[in-house]
C-alpha cells in the first residue's frame, strides 16, 4: 500500500539518483500505480472470490489481488483479467445482491456477511448466504425473499454487518 510518505520518499529517490528527468517519469509511475491501488478502507467483497466467475464458471473461484477493481465502494478481486475486464463492463449484472450480504437475512430485516461459497444464481443475480438453511428457505420463494430483501437493502446498505 502506497501512502504519502512512501510516495514522497520514492520521489526522492528517483531525483537523487536518476536527475530530473529520471525523477518525472518515477512521479508518473508512482502516480499510476498509488491511482490504481485501491485504500485499504475500503471492504473486500465476497471474501476475495471472483464475483464473474459464478456465472461463467459456476463455481466459487478465489480472485487474485492482481487483479482488482472498487465498484459501489467494495473491493472485488477477479481469477484473471478478463473476468475483471467483464465486471467492469457490467458491474450491475455480476455484483453479488446486497453488497455480498447473506440475501436471507437481508429479507429478514438484518445484514449478516454471507459465505461466499453458498450461493444461486436466480433472474440472472447472484445471492449469496451466511448458511445452507437460509439459502434453501429462499429458494422455497426467491422472487418474494428477493423483494423483502431489497426492500430492507435501502435501510441497511450503510450499516455494519452483524
Amino acid at each position: 500500500m502506497f501512502t504519502r510518505r512512501t510516495v514522497l520518499m520514492v520521489m526522492a529517490a528517483a531525483a537523487v539518483v536518476g536527475g530530473a528527468a529520471g525523477s518525472m517519469g518515477a512521479l508518473a509511475e508512482v502516480r499510476a500505480i498509488a491511482q490504481a491501488t485501491p485504500p485499504a478502507t475500503v471492504r473486500l467483497g465476497l471474501k476475495g472470490y471472483d464475483p464473474v466467475a459464478y456465472f461463467t464458471l459456476a463455481t466459487p473461484t478465489p480472485g487474485l489481488a492482481d487483479y482488482e477493481y472498487v465498484y459501489d465502494g467494495v473491493r472485488y478481486r477477479f481469477a484473471n483479467a478478463r473476468h475483471r475486464d467483464l465486471f467492469k463492463a457490467n458491474p450491475e449484472k455480476y455484483a453479488p445482491q446486497f453488497g455480498g450480504s447473506c440475501a436471507m437475512n437481508m429479507s429478514n430485516g438484518v445484514r449478516r456477511e454471507a459465505d461466499p461459497t453458498i450461493w444461486m444464481i436466480s433472474d440472472g443475480n447472484l445471492y449469496v448466504f451466511a448458511g445452507a438453511g437460509g439459502a434453501e428457505r429462499f429458494r422455497q420463494d426467491p422472487q418474494v425473499a428477493a423483494s423483502k430483501a431489497a426492500n430492507n437493502w435501502k435501510n441497511l446498505k450503510n450499516t455494519p454487518s452483524q
